[in-house]
């Protein structure tokens, strides 16, 4: 059975290289206990820094998938899709049905539905109340995730 990754953090992180080693790592170890589905949804530079990572092991392992999680279903069509989002990025574009709907909580939705149907959470997220990072890993706590 597939073993499926997500991460989460902050939109800037400090000490890049640092973050990187444990990161690569960590992913490392995920790889070699059979976790093949990394599932990405952010904008920021620890998200670009987990896709970097997980882009690098795939080219030495072709199992692993790269999956977009989109915050919204018309994203599904290629015609729809932000600039950013390049189908050479990713092995898949996904959207997950949301338990709730409202245009200013679809991030925080979808993370969750990230969380849910994931194994193991990677997080960078310091203990701030106004973060979307840290309010995720609350969620997965609480969900008792790896």
């Amino acid at each position: 059975m597939d073993k499926i990754c997500s991460f989460f953090g902050h939109r800037q992180i400090k000490d890049r290289e640092k973050v990187k080693e444990k990161v690569e790592a960590v992913v490392l170890r995920l790889v070699e206990r059979g976790f093949t589905t990394f599932l990405f949804g952010g904008f920021g530079e620890f998200d670009e820094l987990c896709h970097e990572v997980v882009s690098d092991l795939k080219k030495s392992n072709p199992k692993i998938q790269r999956v977009y999680c989109l915050i919204d279903e018309k994203y599904l069509r290629e015609e729809k899709r932000p600039r950013y989002l390049l189908d050479c990025d990713y092995e898949k574009f996904v959207y997950f049905p949301l338990a709730f709907d409202y245009w200013y909580t679809r991030i925080y939705y979808r993370n969750c539905e990230m969380i849910n149907r994931s194994d193991c959470v990677i997080f960078y997220a310091e203990t701030r109340m106004d973060s979307g990072a840290y309010k995720a890993l609350q969620y997965a706590k609480r969900g008792k995730k790896e």
